[in-house]
C-alpha cells in the first residue's frame, strides 16, 4: 500500500451515523435493507427455490442497478454538504441509488401479489404482506435524507426511476418474456439446475404441502407392502 495514494471505502455497508442517536442508529440498519435482500433473498431463493419469476426479478434489480450507475457518472450531481463528514463526497448523489433499489423490489413484490403469480399470500393477507416492504420503503427515503447521505429530490428521483424501470421490466417478463419459461425449464441448463415456474400455482404453499404429505404417504405405504413382503 502506498502512502501517496488516498484510498477509499467500500460501500456496501459503510454507513455512519451521528454517535449518540438512536434514531440515526436505527436508520443506519434501515438503509442495509436493500443489502440483506440481495444476499440473503436472492441467493437463497437462487439456491433453494430456483425460480424462475424470482430470477428474472432479480436480473431487473441488477440492470436497474447499472442504469442508475450510468446516470450517477453522466449527470455527477454531487452529494449534500455532509457528505464530506461521512467520507462520502467522491460518489455522486443522484439519483438514490437506494431508493430506486427499494422502490424497484418492493413495485415488483407488490405487483406479483396483487396479480396472484406464483401466489403464496391469500387475497384476505394481501395487505399484511405488503405493509412490511412499503414501510421499509419509506423508512429507506427517510433515512437516506435523515443520515445525510441524499437530498430530498435525490431520494424522490430514484424512486422515481425505480417505479418506472419496475413497470417497464415486469411487463416485458410477464407479457413478452413468460411464454419462454417452459423453454427454459426444459433446456439442458433448466433441467441441470432445476429451474421451474410455479407461475401458474395459485396457491404454491398449499400445492408443496399437499404434495409433500403425498409424498410421505406414498412412502410410508411402500414401507408396509415391503415389510409384509418380507
Amino acid at each position: 500500500m502506498r502512502a501517496d495514494h488516498p484510498l477509499k471505502a467500500v460501500t456496501l455497508t459503510h454507513v455512519r451515523y451521528q454517535r449518540g442517536d438512536q434514531l440515526g442508529h436505527f436508520l443506519a440498519w434501515v438503509s442495509l435493507v436493500a443489502v440483506f435482500i440481495s444476499l440473503g433473498g436472492f441467493v437463497s431463493h437462487f439456491y433453494f427455490r430456483r425460480e424462475l419469476q424470482g430470477m428474472f426479478f432479480g436480473l431487473g434489480l441488477l440492470i436497474s442497478h447499472l442504469i442508475n450507475e450510468l446516470i450517477k457518472k453522466s449527470v455527477q450531481q454531487a452529494r449534500p454538504e455532509t457528505c464530506a463528514l461521512l467520507e462520502m463526497c467522491d460518489s455522486h448523489g443522484w439519483p438514490s441509488s437506494h431508493c430506486q433499489y427499494m422502490f424497484f423490489c418492493t413495485v415488483y413484490f407488490t405487483l406479483l401479489t396483487c396479480k396472484g403469480i406464483g401466489g403464496i399470500w391469500k387475497v384476505t393477507t394481501n395487505w399484511a404482506a405488503l405493509f412490511l416492504p412499503w414501510s421499509s420503503v419509506v423508512l429507506t427515503m427517510y433515512s437516506r435524507v435523515y443520515l445525510g447521505y441524499h437530498t430530498v429530490a435525490q431520494v424522490f428521483a430514484g424512486a422515481a426511476l425505480g417505479t418506472f424501470l419496475v413497470g417497464v421490466w415486469f411487463w416485458l417478463v410477464n407479457s413478452k418474456l413468460f411464454c419462454y419459461f417452459p423453454l427454459i425449464e426444459e433446456s439442458a441448463p433448466g433441467r441441470f439446475f432445476y429451474f421451474k415456474d410455479t407461475s401458474h400455482i395459485s396457491d404454491v404453499l398449499k400445492f408443496e404441502y399437499d404434495i409433500a404429505r403425498a409424498a410421505r404417504k406414498g412412502m410410508a405405504a411402500r414401507k408396509v407392502m415391503a415389510s409384509k413382503n418380507s
